[in-house]
């Protein structure tokens, strides 16, 4: 059988998180700043990393640490995970959804800039399936209008953008280490920045706002909490995964480019198929995996294909199964112009 996706987990990756549970630090200890330090050092750029539990919590925390509040509006994408959106408005605050181009699943300067209002505060944007957003034409308007960046990564480890890693290029960046990603934690996440106070700040608000850690505490047991903060740690066996699994991060990036080549040189030669990718020279793609839109006659049939694919042993998964803001949660509370955003409902429905 072919999964969809499937952790590749080594003997050596075994080994590395049982010796951390053969030990007496589960949770604060070394593998977590190293891990941060090797994956800092990957993107380069003289970035700052913060571990956490999920990609979602990174999120949460990038908001969390702007202040964002009720009555502020983030435009997000409605071509994405609801996570992206969910950070938002745990916030209190409204995300106002931008619909992506129908080539790259992306956002863009020009489609942002049009749902800015005087209650945007920043935006979200996703770099969809491993394909670098065009960052010139969505900085420029960050800049124009002085909106903070956060830059969703789930999908992108290994992409780049102008030779140089995205998630370097706004005020924070978001990396999830789920199963079926570049690489794993089991679950987990890292929050990015280039600014070192704010990683500062933001690794004591993954812990409940403590203003020291165990290696600070002259006596153990004691600390004060100077801030309000949430319980968003990784643990040391995670760590000890994902610093096993970043060693192969060149690997692994040449499987999955080789494999998506593969697929693709096939594909499109299939007559009412399109495949999702970019020939923007500036981007890369880290080829989180080929996604294909249907068209023709074939858009009726998606259901069937997959059917047949399954039966034949190989797995496939649909990214995503909605826009987000025809959810049930968003479309409830907002409602849904069906109108706003064809590009992501035929990604989503085809």
């Amino acid at each position: 059988e072919i999964p969809f996706g499937r952790p590749w987990i080594t003997d050596q990756d075994r080994r590395a998180v049982n010796e951390v549970l053969n030990g007496h630090i589960l949770t604060h200890g070394p593998q977590t700043q190293a891990f941060e330090e090797e994956f800092a050092s990957f993107l380069g750029d003289d970035c700052f990393c913060v571990a956490v539990s999920s990609c979602t919590a990174a999120l949460h925390l990038s908001y969390f640490e702007m202040g964002l509040g009720s009555g502020d509006e983030v435009i997000v994408p409605a071509q994405t995970h609801n996570a992206t959106a969910h950070a938002v408005e745990l916030m209190g605050a409204r995300p106002v959804f931008v619909d992506c181009d129908p080539w790259t699943g992306n956002v863009d300067g020009e489609s942002i800039e049009k749902l800015i209002s005087s209650n945007t505060k920043a935006i979200s944007l996703v770099h969809f399936l491993g394909i670098s957003c065009d960052m010139d034409s969505i900085l420029s308007v960050a800049n124009r209008y002085e909106l903070k960046v956060v830059e969703d990564c789930a999908l992108a480890l290994g992409a780049e953008y102008r030779g140089k890693h995205v998630g370097l290029f706004g005020d924070t960046a978001c990396f999830s280490f789920y199963p079926v990603k570049h690489i794993t934690t089991g679950d987990g996440g890292m929050f990015v920045t280039r600014d070192e106070k704010v990683a500062k700040a933001v690794s004591r608000l993954r812990a409940f706002g403590v203003d020291r850690t165990y290696a600070e505490r002259s006596i153990p047991g004691m600390y004060d909490v100077d801030a309000l903060g949430l319980n968003y740690r990784m643990s040391e066996m995670q760590a000890a995964l994902g610093r096993q699994q970043l060693s192969r991060i060149d690997e692994i990036l040449e499987m999955r480019q080789r494999n998506y080549a593969r697929l693709k040189s096939i594909l499109i030669e299939l007559p009412g198929i399109f495949v999702i990718d970019t020939d923007n020279q500036a981007s890369s793609n880290s080829h989180y995996c080929l996604s294909i839109v249907l068209q023709g006659d074939l858009r009726q049939k998606r259901q069937e294909i997959v059917a047949n694919l399954n039966a034949a042993g190989v797995g496939t998964s649909i990214y995503y199964p909605h826009p987000v803001p025809r959810l049930s949660y968003y479309r409830q509370k907002y409602g849904y112009n069906s109108e706003a955003y064809p590009n992501a409902a035929a990604i989503s429905d085809y």
